[in-house]
């Protein structure tokens, strides 16, 4: 396991132009590396005087709002909340910094996934098609004679979509069930264990997460998003005529309030340079999810082993200080 000490030792002086900052700090593994992240560059690079307050997408956005704090939310998915940031950015509010990850379009969001080593055995299955076309080579273990898709744990909002997805598509007709697998836990150790045994697996998952960074999966093209019939049906319990749709493309930003960015200009800068790479990011939930590690643990390990990386998203002297303070 990887050891660091942090704390105490790393010391730093808020500065006058940038004061305190407020940071929220979101409770899923890569949201707590990001503000961990930003809280430590901004302390020890920038003299900010950085305190990471709890966080979640809606509540933290209607704070920053209409409180315009927290100062900054590291990591927000924007989908579910896209009106109420494009008016809060016209009225002069918040400002949109950048994103959280490169090429976000591949690198995050929703999809259908099957694992690369079934592709690579049978090119047939790189698409949809492909693969709805031969559910025996996913076959239910409660029900042999058909395929098995792992969908969206009971409760999530994404189930919704998944059943109006899987209908929409006729799936159960193709002799696919569409089987529920109980928790998010329960879903990410059935793809591990199948991936794991060289089985085959077909599921529904999302990115940016460990179990993605960790295992080399194909996802699969779920066609043109249609976002009026995602409104009208995809996402509409029970909806009688869902039609074949795709998940909408996942925004993750990095927003902060107004105020921050007037005041603390440098550190605004370094807010709107910071963007991470699909592999260096993989790592750090890697490192979270097999050393039970938290975020600031996370933050001084990614610190500590990509300087190469967040170099490029400082001055020289802002990195001499955090190197110093490391």
């Amino acid at each position: 396991m990887f050891s660091m000490t942090i704390g105490l030792a790393w010391i730093g002086e808020a500065s006058a132009t940038c004061g305190k900052v407020t940071i929220a700090e979101m409770n899923w593994a890569s949201a707590q590396a990001a503000a961990n992240i930003d809280r430590l560059i901004l302390k020890h690079g920038y003299g900010c005087d950085v305190e990471t307050v709890p966080g979640d997408t809606v509540p933290t956005m209607t704070s920053m709002t209409e409180k315009g704090e927290p100062d900054i939310a590291p990591e927000l998915w924007m989908n579910s909340i896209k009106p109420q940031i494009a008016k809060a950015v016209k009225e002069g509010r918040i400002k949109i910094a950048g994103d959280v990850l490169e090429n976000p379009g591949t690198n995050a969001g929703e999809s259908w996934f099957i694992p690369k080593y079934m592709v690579d055995k049978n090119p047939k299955l790189a698409t949809l098609a492909g693969v709805l076309a031969n559910p025996q080579l996913f076959k239910d273990p409660e029900d042999p004679s058909k395929g098995r898709f792992l969908g969206c744990p009971a409760g999530w909002a994404c189930q919704i979509n998944n059943e109006n997805m899987f209908k929409g598509r006729g799936m159960a007709a193709k002799g696919w069930n569409l089987v529920d697998p109980g928790s998010g836990a329960a879903l990410a150790g059935a793809i591990a264990k199948a991936v794991n045994r060289g089985e085959a697996v077909f599921a529904y998952y999302w990115a940016p997460t460990a179990l993605l960074a960790k295992y080399a999966m194909h996802r699969l093209d779920l066609g043109k998003h249609d976002a009026a019939e995602y409104t009208k049906c995809t996402a509409v319990k029970d909806c009688p005529k869902p039609k074949p749709n795709s998940f909408a493309v996942s925004e993750i930003k990095t927003v902060v309030s107004a105020a921050f960015a007037k005041k603390a200009n440098d550190a605004y800068s370094y807010i709107k340079a910071r963007s991470f790479g699909p592999k260096e990011f993989g790592d750090i939930l890697i490192y979270m999810n097999e050393n039970k590690a938290g975020g600031e643990e996370a933050a001084a390990y990614f610190l500590k082993k990509y300087p190469q990386i967040w170099n490029k998203w400082v001055p020289a002297d802002v990195a001499a200080k955090i190197k110093a303070a490391m």
